[in-house]
């Protein structure tokens, strides 16, 4: 079974931070699998921009380093001469005038070709850059900004970033990517819930017992000191990532596919999560912070000496949320993510109730819920664990069997990375993947309460062993609720 490749109109994607960490992992692959898959379309142009002094063929040397590093198939020589010939690299300073001049004429004057400009660079510039792109006229109706998370530490200066956006860009310009949202399980989870009969009349608190969101990493700082312990897990993963997973799981369904039907939905479940202040935060939240261990089959050491100085920056977060609406009321919401964790994995477990009578008695052992299982990374795919009768004579004993679905298995396809489905969406102008201001802002305002309750308490950064699932306070949060943590 084939996908189908749908081309896109030709387009300018000028990459500010071309040299960096993402563009050579994520963005230069990501477009050079949609070109090799024919979704480009002449004259398509790559152009690098950074602060670095380097020329063209300098810059061809580096995404051609980049795809042999990343790029994890066999590299098809004819398509990568392409690749590089689409490429262009310009030096500007986003601080200064420098460079901009060279930009405008490089990209040209035409209006009416599809612009995208990727600010993989720290928030900080997104404002110079911007008032830099309207000052040398670089902006038409068909350009798109693409910005990267963070947006803001906080609501406040989320609300100044948009605000410096908005004046330059219409909110329909504005893309804020989250990668999560392109992955192809996420897209699986809104196609399980509304293109099947099956789930959707059971997808409330009268059949789901609860639901859980597991994002764990089993890296440590990776190069991140500097803006990691700035932020912490709550920023940097739960306020956009694990939200936005929970309001797929949890929205209305929308009238169609459109991109503010869909986003309203979201949105409406960002305004009924039940608030998590001081009042609550201890007995809703846990802190932890990784300490020395063994992880990928050696010993590692804790963030406090990897970061070389005292800190009480999360590392771990484990959070049980509640939405007052009626399809979810009673229905908690365990969300965790953590670095050192004992295994990377991201998924989502849909906890059914069990039935509620066995007819089968002790010798047919213990019933199981029907968990869903939606695996986001690695090996994606979707399980729907079933009890089923044990095969054999030996009269009528149930096993708890999964009925799988792995996406490599199923599908004779690459499986596409976030970042290519989300440019591609980019250049067609559909936002449906990514966030709208208010999006962004509501879930600030629930995060906030949680970050200010835990300075004003100065509720500790637990311990836990690298390698681990995190402090054992994460285990009790969910089991005095009678319930586990979902490992695979």
């Amino acid at each position: 079974m084939s996908s189908q490749i749908i081309p896109v109109d030709p387009f300018d994607c000028i990459v500010f931070g071309g040299t960096g960490d993402l563009a050579e992992r994520k963005l230069l692959p990501a477009l050079y699998h949609r070109q090799k898959d024919g979704q480009m379309t002449e004259p398509t142009r790559i152009i690098g921009a950074s602060r670095s002094e380097m020329t063209k063929a300098e810059y061809q040397d580096f995404a051609l380093a980049a795809l042999k590093e990343h790029v994890k198939e066999e590299l098809d020589d004819e398509q990568v001469k392409l690749f590089m010939s689409k490429l262009d690299y310009v030096s500007v300073d986003a601080k200064s005038d420098r460079g901009w001049d060279v930009l405008r004429d490089t990209i040209g004057d035409a209006d009416t070709k599809k612009r995208a400009y990727y600010l993989a660079v720290g928030p900080g510039l997104f404002g110079d850059i911007a008032s830099r792109l309207r000052d040398n006229q670089l902006i038409t109706d068909e350009t798109r900004i693409i910005v990267e998370k963070p947006i803001g530490r906080d609501l406040k200066s989320a609300e100044e970033l948009n605000d410096t956006l908005g004046q330059v860009f219409k909110e329909y310009q504005i893309f804020r990517i989250d990668h999560y949202l392109g992955k192809e399980t996420v897209q699986n989870l809104m196609a399980l819930r509304f293109a099947n009969a099956l789930y959707e009349p059971l997808w409330n608190s009268a059949h789901i017992d609860h639901v859980q969101i597991t994002v764990a990493e089993s890296v440590g700082l990776e190069g991140r000191v500097d803006y990691y312990d700035r932020a912490g897990a709550l920023r940097d993963m739960v306020q956009n990532h694990l939200l936005q997973l929970l309001c797929l799981v949890a929205m209305e369904p929308p009238a169609s596919m459109d991109a503010n039907a869909v986003r309203d939905e979201k949105l409406k479940v960002l305004r009924s999560l039940t608030p998590i202040e001081e009042s609550n935060a201890a007995k809703l939240t846990v802190r932890g912070q990784y300490g020395a261990g063994a992880s990928s089959g050696g010993p590692v050491d804790g963030y406090v000496e990897e970061l070389g100085s005292a800190s009480n920056t999360e590392t771990f977060v484990a959070i049980k949320a509640e939405i007052g609406n009626w399809r979810w009321a009673g229905v908690p919401f365990y969300l965790r993510t953590g670095k050192r964790l004992s295994t990377r994995v991201s998924e989502i477990v849909i906890a059914f109730k069990e039935v509620p009578h066995s007819i089968f008695g002790e010798a047919g052992s213990r019933m199981q819920s029907n968990n869903l299982v939606i695996r986001l990374q690695p090996d994606e795919g979707v399980k729907q664990w079933i009890m089923i009768k044990d095969p054999g004579p030996g009269g009528m004993r149930l096993r708890h069997v999964p009925l799988d679905m792995s996406f490599a298995e199923s599908f004779d396809v690459r499986n596409p990375d976030a970042y290519e489905r989300l440019i591609m969406d980019v250049i067609r102008g559909n936002q449906t993947l990514f966030m709208r201001r208010d999006e962004v802002e509501a879930a600030w305002k629930w995060v906030d309460p949680i970050l200010k309750s835990w300075e004003d308490t100065e509720q500790p950064a637990q311990k836990y062993t690298s390698g681990t699932w995190g402090p054992s306070a994460s285990i009790a949060l969910i089991e005095r609720d009678g319930r586990t943590w979902h490992e695979s």
